[in-house]
């Protein structure tokens, strides 16, 4: 496949091909934008090679050596989810944990054709994070990573929807996917598949949109409401699903309304309480509350609760406390530092607003920090002990190894 570089028509993009592009899918990010974002499955044969992201040996060494607790890893078999219990133990001596993931457990659960789920894989699995932590800032879209583990000839979930879209990139093994057009489209994370069980039974049984085996290196692009279901074939197949909780209108509506309520807490009338002994609305009560609603609506502005909640929805790069403390306590000329990943930085103003804080800082400062916001790695005596040390405290810069 040879990638497309237009990562730079998206903000957030970084510059040349990102990850979508060059490892995902084999059409230009516009055409993908405009005919397959939220709108239409997609299938990609051959996109690449994943070994770096993701093999066997990584599902044996989470499974076996990690001390996994049971919410990174479910266990599915003919479509209903196994209690918890059944797959964990305690940790043993000095580890007052009752539910840590036990691989004997797990192995007789394979072997007898379950299928194992490792999730949040951008929290266990360093090579996945630092993917996820790319994609999310190409789409502008929070993006978590499950792997689905599935003995031959076995279904782990049967013919359901999502709601949220996903990547299936296959790792190992082969499956084969039957997709089916939405029974709803662009479902909301409270409209689950479980609510129309009958409509979804339904439409599984037409023809599909989609029947095709999964090889590794293969891509399938999913929006959210797209029926599916997976059967592994001749082997295990190990695939990762890549799932971004898309931002909708809703969300901004959402937002919008508590931006109104919350400009209404100023309004002594809409603060007073109703009249004694009320048990129906009267009419000029709803007319004034609606007038006062409309009013403040033209004042509400959505945007500062939607960039707090955007911020809360993924994690920054990690920071390692320990070289974090060695790197304020020798700072000295030579320091090399740079901008810390994931940090969903923004400049309003004065004020630098990150995932772990802001802060306010002066023209001369904002220069600065403009350079390690466009990428480059600075020394302390180019950008000044005190900022640089504020910033090393603040987890927004990081030490880089000369």
């Amino acid at each position: 496949m040879s990638p497309v570089d237009d990562a730079g028509q998206y903000p957030g993009a970084a510059p040349g091909p990102g990850v979508l592009t060059s490892r995902l899918i084999d059409i230009p990010q516009q055409l993908f934008a405009e005919e397959h974002w939220g709108r239409k499955a997609l299938l990609t044969h051959r996109a690449g090679d994943f070994a770096d992201l993701f093999s066997p040996a990584a599902v044996d060494e989470l499974i076996s050596r990690r001390g996994l607790r049971s919410p990174f890893l479910r266990v599915a078999k003919d479509g209903e989810t196994l209690p918890v219990s059944s797959f964990t133990s305690p940790g043993g001596v000095g580890a007052t944990i009752g539910d840590q993931l036990d691989d004997t457990a797990l192995w007789r659960h394979l072997d007898a054709g379950a299928t194992l789920v490792l999730q949040a894989l951008q929290r266990t699995w360093e090579p996945i994070g630092d993917f996820v932590t790319r994609l999310a800032e190409e789409l502008g879209h929070p993006v978590q990573a499950n792997a689905y583990i599935t003995p031959p000839q076995n279904q782990g979930f049967d013919d359901h929807y999502d709601v949220h879209d996903v990547f299936v990139l296959q790792i190992s093994g082969t499956k084969r996917w039957i997709i089916h057009e939405p029974v709803v489209d662009h479902p909301l994370r409270d409209q689950p598949w479980t609510d129309r069980r009958d409509e979804v039974a339904a439409a599984a049984a037409d023809a599909p949109a989609i029947d095709a085996v999964l090889e590794p290196g293969d891509v399938l692009y999913l929006p959210r409401g797209w029926l599916h279901a997976a059967t592994a074939q001749g082997e295990v197949s190990i695939h990762l699903t890549l799932g971004v909780h898309t931002w909708t209108g809703h969300a901004v509506a959402e937002q919008l309304a508590q931006a109104v309520t919350t400009i209404l807490r100023d309004d002594p009338e809409i603060r007073a309480s109703l009249p004694l002994g009320v048990e129906e609305l009267d009419q000029d009560i709803v007319d004034l509350v609606k007038k006062r609603f409309a009013d403040a609506l033209d004042q509400a502005d959505p945007r500062p609760a939607f960039h707090r909640t955007r911020r809360s929805q993924a994690r920054p790069a990690p920071l390692g406390p320990l070289a974090q403390l060695r790197a304020v306590n020798d700072l000295g000329p030579d320091t090399l530092v740079s901008w810390r990943g994931g940090l969903d930085s923004t400049v309003t103003g004065s004020r630098l607003m990150t995932r772990v804080g802001w802060l306010d800082l002066t023209d001369e400062e904002l220069t600065a920090v403009r350079r390690l916001l466009d990428g480059e790695v600075l020394t302390c005596g180019e950008f000044g002990t005190h900022l640089t040390r504020r910033l090393l405290r603040a987890g927004v810069v990081v030490p880089v190894q000369s």
